[in-house]
């Protein structure tokens, strides 16, 4: 029988608050939570309707942080074999797994009943298909095959869509532009970060690239087709007359910026220092693009 001194203490209500928020992924939260704002205020007419942005922003925050606590709980096991990722509220018990659970699901769905309701049935309906795919296809397609990063790249790049929808209550050119422009960017920002950690990623046994050849040879040549395509991808905004001169400008030196970096992996794809600058450039180049995207 375990004595009294032995039990784990229990949570204060702070720990217990850090506990649910870091179930939320706040980083990775705020980055959809980003792009879901740059597809509103491009695709928003003017004067700005406030209360219209700030329900599309709660509701996606709502969604993107319960898919995150339900990721955790489907990969709690995995999360515990990855140094990255072993101190996680799940893998350490700070949290238990129906917390996370009824977590997860909570607020989810008060997210996507908040964008249907206060914003429009598209971006709620948007939402509950970033939320699926995510956790339907994506996480469990990470065991099976490396195209899961294709497959995951799609829900993360929908929040600008669900943005125009709230701004527009439709789905124009201007908006699947923003879809493949947050789509091509992620596929370098996650190769980058897959060769950083591949031997975290093999432990636990998910099936990424550079898991498959460990060379890294695959993953930057990808990563240099994805940034390739992505450069001529990023102009189209102007081109569609959504952005002016400023934005094309600055699209073609962050574009050219990025490419340069993944040549870099690519040329040196076994070592961990040109991963790592173009882990660094795609997190530059993602707050770089929104920037220009609402004030170019």
């Amino acid at each position: 029988m375990v004595g009294p001194s032995a039990r784990k203490p229990a949570a204060t209500p702070r720990q217990r608050l850090e506990g649910f928020l870091a179930l939320t992924k706040p980083r990775i939260t705020f980055l959809v939570v980003l792009t879901t704002l740059v597809g509103f205020l491009v695709g928003a007419r003017r004067p700005l309707a406030f209360d219209l942005l700030w329900n599309t922003l709660i509701g996606t925050g709502l969604v993107a942080g319960g898919a995150a606590a339900l990721n955790q709980l489907m990969e709690r096991r995995a999360d515990a074999k990855m140094k990255r990722t072993a101190l996680r509220p799940l893998p350490t018990r700070r949290m238990e797994p129906f917390e996370a659970a009824i977590f997860g699901f909570g607020i989810a769905a008060l997210g996507i009943a908040h964008l249907a309701l206060a914003v429009n049935l598209l971006a709620g309906v948007l939402a509950a298909v970033t939320l699926l795919s995510y956790l339907l296809l994506y996480t469990p397609l990470k065991r099976v095959t490396s195209l899961a990063t294709v497959v995951g790249a799609v829900p993360g790049a929908i929040p600008p869509m669900i943005g125009w929808a709230a701004a527009r209550g439709a789905l124009h050119t201007e908006a699947w532009v923003l879809f493949v422009i947050v789509f091509l960017w992620q596929m370098p920002h996650f190769l980058a970060l897959a060769q950083l950690y591949r031997t975290d990623y093999a432990r636990a046994g998910f099936r990424m690239l550079t898991v498959e050849d460990a060379t890294g040879a695959s993953a930057g040549r990808q990563a240099v087709l994805y940034a390739a395509a992505l450069l001529p991808v990023s102009l189209l905004p102007t081109v569609l007359g959504a952005t002016g001169a400023v934005y094309f400008a600055g699209a073609l030196m962050i574009g050219v910026y990025f490419l340069v970096a993944s040549v870099r992996m690519a040329a040196r794809p076994a070592g961990p220092a040109a991963a790592r600058g173009l882990f660094r450039a795609s997190l530059v180049y993602l707050p770089a693009i929104c920037l220009l995207l609402v004030f170019g």
